[in-house]
């Protein structure tokens, strides 16, 4: 059953405190990514056996395997992800950022090039659930951004197939390749490149606490999004709030998995004790039940802020969910006051869900409180900026001698020089 606390009795930290992560990972994963270093594709064979029960002869993905799995999902669920990847699209379109050139001065020109990252690789996980989801948000504005090549890797089933709707919505979005590969083997073949799969410039997308590690430890060598942590919403619900959508929020994202983490800070007691009775109610009727049940009785929480709903908002920035909902009466009144989420969720007809699927903002959240720091994933992580200067011979020998005065007082005299030198004649 859900923890109920008074607010004061609970600290942030324990708020979203899980089991730690086996400290043996980071060494498993070590070992992964040196087997695909040295031994390619041979090694992501070997891991797709042993960890996904396929015995693969080959692993990218045929066209024809991509129009098999689109005729076998229906015409109507193709419908709904053209319609989510339009609204996805939308609203990516708007996050564009253009090349400046500054002028002003005579002889000097300075400005900034915004530059796609020419390939980018997208790991969608598999595993207990297919995310078609996934595939739109991290496809769709790498598309926009412009990126010369989307790469994408998903772990295959037994039968050594990729879920049809997964290559379904990756044809919708214009994914270029697609790699029978998961898990930390398929971040470092991402990384590092084998005889089938290309190196890319920047991995993106979440994964379990081995894709993570992994992520973690390739970056250097190349870029990533962000470190995801489990699933986590946070729910602030005023008393006239309906405790069976406030429940049904909450097992939204504990059905995820059993790490995930579900809060509601409320101000009304009563609200409380009716959602707590109502996660009891709806629970059993999942068919991933065990997976919620494990999530809600080990990391949910309800906190009371009593009568007090400007402190439940200021204990939602406090602790930076992935997911904040505000089921509350006028939300737009509360907005401004949020300072820290991936994500708000306006209003007590705006489940999560529907970030999730089909409004259009992202679904890549920062988690684990980094929403205080990070942002979701958008069109500027597919993206990079140079910068550019030019200063004629005038326009440098007017300042030649401040640049060489800013240098000296660095103790770089070489770089003094260097201004200064061209007018010594």
């Amino acid at each position: 059953m859900i923890k109920i606390y008074n607010y004061g009795e609970v600290s942030n930290d324990e708020i979203f405190a899980r089991d730690n992560i086996d400290a043996g990972v980071a060494d498993v994963v070590t070992e992964i990514i040196d087997n695909v270093i040295n031994n390619g594709d041979k090694a992501l064979f070997e891991y797709s056996k042993r960890f996904d029960r396929a015995d693969l002869t080959a692993l990218e993905v045929t066209a024809d395997e991509i129009d098999e799995a689109i005729a076998s999902v229906s015409p109507e669920f193709i419908e709904i992800i053209r319609e989510a990847a339009s609204n996805i699209r939308a609203f990516h379109e708007k996050q564009v950022k253009n090349s400046f050139i500054l002028n002003e001065k005579d002889g000097v020109v300075t400005g900034q090039k915004i530059i796609p990252i020419e390939k980018v690789g997208l790991y969608v996980p598999g595993g207990t659930a297919a995310y078609p989801s996934t595939v739109l948000m991290d496809s769709i504005p790498a598309k926009i951004a412009g990126c010369n090549e989307i790469v994408m890797v998903t772990p295959p089933s037994s039968d050594g197939k990729v879920n049809p709707v997964i290559l379904a919505a990756a044809k919708i979005a214009g994914v270029d390749r697609i790699f029978k590969v998961g898990g930390a083997q398929a971040v470092a073949a991402l990384a590092y490149g084998t005889e089938s799969v290309p190196k890319v410039d920047k991995i993106v997308g979440p994964g379990n606490a081995y894709v993570a590690e992994a992520k973690k430890q390739v970056f250097g060598k190349v870029s990533i999004d962000m470190i995801a942590g489990p699933s986590e919403i946070l729910v602030v619900a005023d008393s006239t709030s309906n405790p069976k959508f406030v429940a049904a929020d909450l097992l939204s994202q504990a059905e995820h998995d059993r790490m995930a983490s579900a809060v509601l800070v409320t101000d009304s007691e009563e609200l409380a004790k009716k959602v707590s009775d109502e996660l009891e109610r709806q629970i059993p009727l999942l068919p991933r039940k065990e997976i919620a049940r494990a999530s809600i009785d080990n990391n949910g929480k309800i906190i009371v802020a009593k009568d007090n709903l400007s402190l439940a908002i200021d204990i939602a920035n406090e602790i930076a969910p992935e997911h904040l909902e505000l089921c509350v009466d006028n939300p737009f009144d509360y907005l401004d006051k949020i300072k820290h989420a991936g994500s708000v969720f306006m209003g007590k007809y705006c489940p999560e869900a529907l970030g999730d699927y089909f409004a259009g903002p992202n679904h890549t959240l920062p988690t684990s409180g980094t929403a205080r720091f990070s942002s979701p994933l958008s069109v500027d992580d597919y993206v990079k900026k140079t910068q550019f200067i030019y200063y004629s011979k005038d326009a440098l020998s007017g300042v030649a001698d401040k640049v060489a005065y800013f240098a000296e007082k660095e103790g770089l005299s070489a770089h003094a020089k260097s201004a200064t030198i061209r007018f010594e004649d």
